[in-house]
């Protein structure tokens, strides 16, 4: 399977199989394009009558096919799909799990109006995780983590840092627990800043593997959502705080993460504003509620964000070249190495090796199933008890769902978000369409970003 595209002059095609991409001149690009599909002689009649005035003969399509085949030999064009029998036997009866989400905090400090989590209470009572029941999930986490020696905790809520002496105790316990048992325990915190003084900075500069901020960009797209129960916007409180933590987090992994909805489609206002601010590590995620949401996506947005997206890729290619570039999180891609196979089939693991922990213990497959008991699956004394619904996420992959057979972006989505599909459908696998539309043409402007690296 082969997949090609134009962009900002370049003539790309991808092999998806190999993950070779190869940059072209138009003949070529053409002549791929009906390798396989016409005879070698319609090939050359037609190239040389679209092409002949600018001096392309019959000579130049025979040595084109010539290195066509050539690269099908060595694996590097029309490669075939050696990926399918692992798909099916990944992670069948190996449930080892190697990453936690602690939701220490099911309440927070700001009423942000399109949060999944329902203001931080996940459809319940609001509540914080006991010191006892974190080290339990910790203790869980060891003992369930097998042949795993790198293991991931992240400080989720709610807001996280409203139970910040049970994350501080839970990361001694952690480094304590790791030395007994030949584990590394990788801690992550994701907060809205309200709290983040000099204390949590210093702190998580010292034991936070990576943290994330959140903040939408624009003052007036964070303080149209991000408000307090008094009604008052986050941005003035937050900015500060954030630039200063960024100061001081040296070159240690964060990142600002904002939200972008209906309202402000234009986002790469909000992703520019933020890297004006000093900010070089960015995300930005499309927004997922209930179409009937005002904040929801519609689908005459959908050509505004293609726009957007490629305006960004240009303008990163623009500010790399001037020494100002930034990082954004969905154009970051490795094109000669990346994740291995099978975490390009199955993805990231919810359900299986990656759950979600709620203040009193109960396992959810990820974040955004918590407060669904549909989905509950035991909880950290007794383990997955709910044995057929993680059998259910285990065929989770890129090869699980039948909208994914033809898509020459399934090796870097993996079949995409158990969650979104789940909230846009109602099955984990199905697929939220709208979802796969921003991700190919996110996937398309990443390579572009990358070829302008290696271009000059």
């Amino acid at each position: 399977m082969i997949h090609r595209f134009k962009l900002f002059g370049y003539n790309v095609v991808l092999d998806v199989f190999s993950g070779s991409i190869h940059l072209v001149d138009e003949p070529t690009y053409d002549i791929i394009g009906m390798y396989g599909e016409k005879s070698p002689e319609d090939i050359t009649a037609d190239i040389v009558a679209r092409y002949g005035a600018d001096g392309v003969t019959a000579a130049d399509v025979a040595e084109c096919l010539e290195d066509i085949d050539a690269l099908c030999k060595a694996g590097k064009l029309f490669t075939k799909d050696a990926f399918a029998d692992i798909a099916k036997s990944y992670r069948r009866n190996n449930y080892f799990i190697k990453a936690l989400c602690l939701h220490v905090a099911h309440t927070c400090n700001l009423n942000c109006a399109y949060c999944f989590a329902g203001q931080g209470k996940y459809k319940g009572d609001r509540a914080v995780m006991s010191l006892e029941t974190g080290k339990r999930a910790i203790d869980f986490l060891i003992e369930s983590s097998g042949s795993h020696v790198n293991l991931d905790v992240d400080f989720f809520g709610g807001e996280p840092l409203m139970n910040w002496d049970v994350v501080k105790a839970l990361v001694a316990y952690g480094r304590e627990r790791e030395k007994e048992h030949g584990k590394n325990i990788r801690f992550t915190l994701t907060t809205n800043g309200v709290l983040l003084d000099d204390e949590v900075t210093e702190f998580c500069n010292k034991e936070m593997h990576n943290v994330v901020l959140s903040l939408d960009g624009r003052k007036e797209t964070n303080d149209r959502f991000r408000k307090d129960y008094l009604g008052r916007g986050s941005y003035d409180t937050i900015v500060p705080r954030f630039k200063r933590f960024v100061e001081q987090r040296g070159d240690k992994e964060y990142y600002v993460r904002g939200t972008y909805t209906h309202h402000n489609v234009d986002f790469l206002s909000d992703i520019l504003h933020m890297a004006d601010l000093g900010f070089d590590k960015l995300s930005m995620e499309p927004v997922v509620v209930a179409p009937d949401d005002p904040c929801a996506l519609t689908e005459e947005d959908k050509g505004v964000l293609y726009d957007q997206y490629e305006k960004l890729a240009w303008e990163m290619i623009r500010r790399n070249k001037e020494g100002k570039g930034f990082t954004f999180y969905h154009y970051m891609i490795n094109l000669t190495g990346g994740p291995c196979i099978y975490k390009r089939v199955a993805g990231c693991g919810s359900g299986t090796e990656y759950l979600a922990v709620t203040p009193w213990g109960e396992l959810f497959p990820c974040h955004q199933f918590v407060g669904d008991e549909e989905y509950s699956m035991g909880n950290i004394w007794e383990g997955v008890t709910n044995t057929a619904l993680r059998d259910r996420f285990a065929t989770c992959n890129a090869y699980s769902r039948p909208e994914c057979e033809d898509c020459w972006a399934k090796l870097y989505c993996s079949g995409g978000c158990a969650a979104n599909a789940y909230h846009a459908t109602g099955d984990i696998k199905g697929t939220y369409s709208y979802g796969c539309d921003l991700f190919r043409k996110r996937i398309e402007c990443a390579i572009a970003v990358k070829i302008a690296e290696t271009v000059k």
